[in-house]
């Protein structure tokens, strides 16, 4: 009946039906052989009032019940376990076929023992008694009527255990019984009687102190949940400790164990604590919440596992905390490096780990076990009970410490490694911490108190600088500062020198000493990696930019995706990369570096040039594909990339969506990998990259910056020039014109384009002419002349007619319209524009459509068709907001505002402009964020009837 209601036929559990049913059970078992009234067993298993169909659901449990404990029986013989007589129901059971019967003779022959004075036998008794069913007294029944004697259950179970205890003590095992004991009082606060003994064994353990300890801590329990005082059986233990009664000694005559009686030692095996420690409050608490007493489920040890790159504070951290929590662990702490990644030698096998963790214990030298699994027993064994710390510095892997786990719950265990040991988390319920860099103050901290104040802010810039090029790292941190320290002469400013180098950075990084090292540091990470991964760790070095994303990767590599993140994974797990968003991996500065070197030093220069291909031609495919899902300049989407490199497997992107995300995901890689194909003279690369990207950014209003600059654009005419293809000259031309005419600098834009435009004449390229006229046409508008820009879009017109180009013929429809109307001429502005407005739809051109919409606001609007401005603008801001296009969204929420203002909607208007004020911060649109600035301003200056 202790734990769950079950039974067995021989070793065959029994399948004993719902919850109802198995209630029945219960209430017969606990009358076994006894019989119980119909009447009696309804109400204890659904209560008063029962419901009407009682009855006929009881005689179908009992006959359901019958056939489970009889399967042999037929159906209209009589029972002979479960049967009817006059008084009820009567379940019969022999006197060893219930627990409950089992228990409560073993309770009863155990106390019979303690009345002879037999202990031992009382302790044998007691103990077998309480090993008879587990958990819960009828733990997966639930009736009212039940409860009762799920109570009584519960007491009677705890009447046992405090007996049992009780000849323990008499027998002398108080040392083995105080954990037990502390886990007692605390699951159950309220039993003085278990509180008075744990009292007992800690003051014939020798620890007075704790004990008194206990009394205060009960006290204020029973003051706060009764509000009562101790009674008097904790009241007298107390004034008896106090005076040291003899009568708590145990008497000559007992049986004490030797075990008990002799000291146990209490090793203190922590080095010392870390100097100058600085910064890591939120991963101390972390690590204590992690550690946190009981925060073991069932008893199980508690573990915590610290995991880091190499340099990253791991081992400092682990000491500062087991430093300032050494009161909780007054059995000792256990601390072995195991150096799982030395770079000075070998990891340390866990059986010489174990052979220093007995002799710390006391286990003779020569009686530590040859056989490693017998050692890991005896630790096992030894560990019991003890409330110790044990610091596995570190490690390899979960392999490398699973023997060093103690089994027992009073235990904390505390691991570091560069390793991810995703075995702990799953085997043992470890906590994690990651660290990762320090902050900025942090890491100013740190070279404050190494080097002090004043050093610091005599050289303040020279600081920064430092911090900067340490990258947050403590190792690289405390090198640097070491070596600063050692040469108080020295100033930081030449230091900082040393560290500005990015390929003679980890040189500045040594101090002499392998464990000053940064270079060995990383080393050993590395050297412990399998061949493929070390491969991919040294190719991923090479790769330009913040981060790489993982399909770029995988042409990086030349290997399948899946691989890849699988690489990529592991790589993670020994903290040489991070995933720091969804599938996207960086390094950290310093690693990286490292991994760069290790390309160099180990890999082919023809590997490493063909991997560097593979991640261009992805770039830029991909790039290509993503232009394709977007209504983009028809002169580029005509620009047809070279076959990628055998290995390399571009992104294609499902959507238009999709392939805004992907241009934002990389666009600071783009950049980056447009600056290695020039330094590698990749002409083909160096002009389509640029034409490309510039392409998207123009289009969505993005930055114009990187690969916008004008050495950029030199470079990219150059390399067409070069391969001396017309069209790819012709493009680079209009593209640069295009980027000239986006930066605000017009009369280079109009010299660019018109170059290209006899190019277009000369290849017969009837788009790349229409596109080149329009964007003079567009220059000319953007300086405010739109009588000079209509001759460029009336010639661009026809060409993209004859081309067939729908999309782009709305496109300088609508141009040509927006310039009538900035001529006043209405009538003619407002057809082009409509005409403009089908052809875009037509086409299912969402931008285009937008852009359109807003010249139609513009034309209502001047014409004083407020409200049908409003609803123009209002469409196109949804259209821009739907197609990511922000910059162009804030300017139609600018005359949005305008139209709401005309209309006498002050509050709309208002908050049309704030909405295109923050599009505008957000973008740094410095012009643009002024004037609308300077709207508000006036609007807030309204007269209040006017508002």
């Amino acid at each position: 009946m202790f734990g769950a209601v079950r039974a067995w036929r021989g070793e065959v559990r029994l399948e004993l039906g719902p919850a109802r049913q198995r209630a029945v059970l219960a209430v017969l078992l606990l009358h076994a052989n006894r019989p119980v009234e119909r009447q009696r067993l309804i109400e204890a298993v659904w209560g008063d009032p029962p419901p009407a169909y009682a009855v006929n659901q009881l005689q179908k449990y009992v006959s359901a019940l019958r056939r489970v404990l009889e399967p042999g029986r037929e159906a209209r013989s009589p029972s002979s376990v479960l049967g009817w007589t006059d008084g009820g129901y009567v379940l019969r059971v022999a006197d060893d076929g219930l627990d409950l019967t089992v228990f409560e003779h073993r309770v009863g022959r155990g106390r019979e023992a303690l009345a002879r004075g037999d202990t031992r036998r009382a302790a044998a008794e007691l103990r077998e008694a309480l090993a008879v069913g587990s958990g819960p007294a009828l733990g997966d029944v639930s009736s009212a009527a039940l409860d009762g004697e799920r109570d009584r259950l519960a007491e009677s179970r705890a009447a046992a255990l405090e007996d049992r205890i009780t000849a323990d003590l008499d027998l002398g095992h108080h040392g083995r019984l105080i954990p037990e004991l502390t886990q007692l009082v605390a699951e159950f606060p309220l039993r003085e009687h278990l509180a008075a003994l744990l009292m007992l064994a800690l003051f014939r353990a020798g620890r007075q102190s704790e004990s008194l300890a206990v009394y205060d801590t009960a006290r204020g329990v029973l003051a706060e949940e009764l509000g009562v005082d101790p009674g008097p059986e904790l009241r007298q233990r107390h004034r008896q400790i106090l005076t040291g009664d003899a009568a708590l000694s145990l008497d000559a005559d007992r049986d004490v164990s030797p075990a008990a009686a002799q000291p146990r030692p209490v090793p203190r095996q922590l080095p010392a604590p870390p100097a100058l420690f600085a910064g890591r409050d939120d991963e101390l608490a972390r690590l204590s919440a992690a550690l946190a007493p009981g925060s073991g489920a069932g008893g199980v040890v508690v573990i915590a596992a610290v995991g880091g790159t190499g340099g990253i504070g791991k081992t400092c951290l682990a000491l500062r905390w087991a430093h300032e929590h050494r009161d909780r662990f007054p059995d000792g702490e256990l601390y072995v490096n195991l150096r799982g990644f030395d770079p000075s030698g070998p990891p340390v096998p866990p059986a010489v780990a174990l052979r220093g963790f007995l002799e710390a214990l006391g286990v003779d030298p020569a009686a530590v076990p040859d056989d490693p699994d017998a050692r890991a027993g005896l630790y096992r064994t030894l560990a019991e009970g003890r409330r110790m710390l044990v610091v596995l510095d570190d490690a390899r892997g979960t392999d490398h410490v699973r023997a060093l786990i103690p089994g027992s719950g009073t235990c904390t265990v505390l691991v570091t490694s560069r390793s991810e040991l995703a075995g702990l988390v799953t085997e043992f319920a470890a906590g994690s911490v990651s660290m990762d860099v320090l902050g900025d103050d942090e890491a100013r901290d740190v070279l404050t108190r190494r080097l002090g104040e004043e050093r610091i802010t005599a050289e303040p810039q020279a600081a920064a600088a430092i911090v900067r090029r340490c990258a947050g790292l403590p190792l690289a941190l405390s090198i640097t500062a070491a070596r600063a320290a050692t040469r108080p002469h020295l100033r930081l400013a030449a230091l900082a020198d040393e560290l500005a180098e990015s390929a003679g950075r980890l040189d500045a990084l040594y101090a002499g000493e392998v464990t000053a090292d940064l270079r060995a540091v990383f080393a050993a990470s590395y050297d412990a990696l399998e061949p493929e991964a070390a491969r991919a760790f040294a190719l991923l070095g090479l790769a330009p930019g913040p981060d790489i994303g993982a399909p770029a990767a995988a042409s990086l590599l030349a290997a399948p995706l899946s691989r890849t993140r699988s690489l990529l994974r592991g790589l993670e797990a020994v903290h040489l990369v991070r995933e720091h968003a969804p599938d996207r991996y960086q390094f950290h500065d310093l690693v990286r570096l490292f991994a760069e070197e290790c390309a160099r030093r180990d890999l082919r220069e023809t590997a490493r040039l063909a991997a560097l291909r593979r991640l261009a031609d992805f770039l830029l495919h991909s790039a290509h594909h993503a232009l394709c899902r977007l209504p983009a300049r028809p002169q580029v989407l005509k620009l047809v990339p070279a076959p990628p490199a055998e290995g390399c497997t571009p992104h294609r992107c499902a959507d238009a969506a999709a392939a805004r995300e992907w241009f934002a995901a990389e666009d600071a890689c783009l950049d980056a990998v447009h600056r290695t194909v020039r330094d590698l003279g990749w002409d083909t690369h160096v002009w389509q990259l640029p034409v490309v990207v510039l392409t998207f950014r123009s289009l969505h209003g993005r930055r114009l910056d990187g690969l916008d600059t004008m050495d950029t654009w030199q470079a990219a005419m150059e390399a067409a020039d070069r391969l001396g293809d017309p069209a790819a000259r012709a493009l680079t031309r209009n593209a640069t014109g295009t980027a000239c005419a986006h930066l605000g600098r017009y009369a280079r834009a109009e010299a660019h384009l018109a170059a290209a435009l006899p190019l277009f004449e000369e290849t017969g390229d009837l788009v790349g002419q229409a596109d080149t006229l329009h964007m003079l046409g567009c220059c000319q508008e953007q300086q405010g002349a739109p009588h000079r820009a209509l001759p460029y879009h009336e010639r661009a017109l026809p060409l993209y007619q004859a081309a067939g180009d729908t999309r782009w013929e709305a496109n300088c429809r609508n141009s040509t319209g927006w310039c009538h109307a900035l001529l006043g001429h209405y009538d003619r502005a407002r057809r082009y524009c409509e005409d403009a407005l089908t052809l875009a739809r037509g086409a299912g051109d969402r931008i285009h459509e937008a852009h359109v919409l807003d010249s139609l606001g513009y034309i209502d609007h001047q014409c004083g068709q407020y409200s049908g401005a409003v609803e123009n603008y209002r469409r196109a801001r949804a259209l821009f907001r739907e197609s990511d296009c922000s910059s162009a969204e804030a300017d139609t929420l600018l005359h949005l505002g305008d139209a709401y203002l005309a209309l006498g909607r002050c509050e709309a208007s208002r908050q049309a402009w704030h909405e295109a004020l923050a599009l505008h911060r957000a973008r740094h649109r410095t012009a643009e964020t002024r004037l609308l600035r300077e709207r508000l301003d006036a609007l807030d200056r309204r007269p209040a009837a006017a508002t």
